[in-house]
């Protein structure tokens, strides 16, 4: 079982980086839709995943339908604002099965027709919808991978880890 963030056609190098940190941390691929916002050598990227771009499963799709056809019968979930299930109130353990979340661009979302067909997959992080038209993508992928890895009893990840300049010790 693998944890999958896959970002469609996103446009903010940062938020890109910072999301390959979280992969890299939490062992989970990252799966960019093209066409991308920027160049993948771009130095505010490569800044916001620091040196952990070689830790990072990163695979390209040359648009949505390529990447569909790579999902299978794993479990799709799709984030937006304009969902009316709760992120939370979803069963990730399924540890059979690979986990897809995707997000969409950071400006326009994932596309309307899309998410119509596939309404029933769609998730929401609960916000004040009066204060912001959105959360960071980041944020929000970071909200919904440790979701799924808490109820996965982070399968494959240090809960406990002795550093040899421990700070608590």
């Amino acid at each position: 079982m693998t944890n999958h963030i896959v970002l469609f056609e996103p446009l903010i190098p940062a938020n890109t980086g910072n999301i390959s940190r979280t992969c890299a941390g939490t062992n989970t691929i990252l799966h960019l839709i093209e066409p991308l916002g920027f160049s993948t050598d771009d130095k505010h990227l490569k800044r916001a995943g620091l040196d952990y771009w070689d830790k990072v499963g990163i695979r390209y799709h040359k648009n949505l339908e390529a990447f569909l056809d790579t999902v299978g019968e794993n479990p799709l979930y799709l984030i937006s604002k304009f969902a009316e299930k709760v992120y939370s109130d979803i069963d990730y353990s399924d540890t059979s099965k690979d986990h897809y979340f995707l997000f969409g661009k950071e400006t326009t979302g994932l596309p309307e027709a899309f998410m119509k067909k596939n309404a029933e997959k769609c998730l929401r992080i609960p916000m004040n919808d009066e204060h912001v038209r959105s959360l960071n993508l980041s944020n929000t992928a970071n909200i919904l991978i440790f979701e799924a890895l808490r109820q996965q009893n982070f399968a494959g990840l240090d809960q406990v880890y002795t550093y040899e300049n421990d700070k608590l010790k």
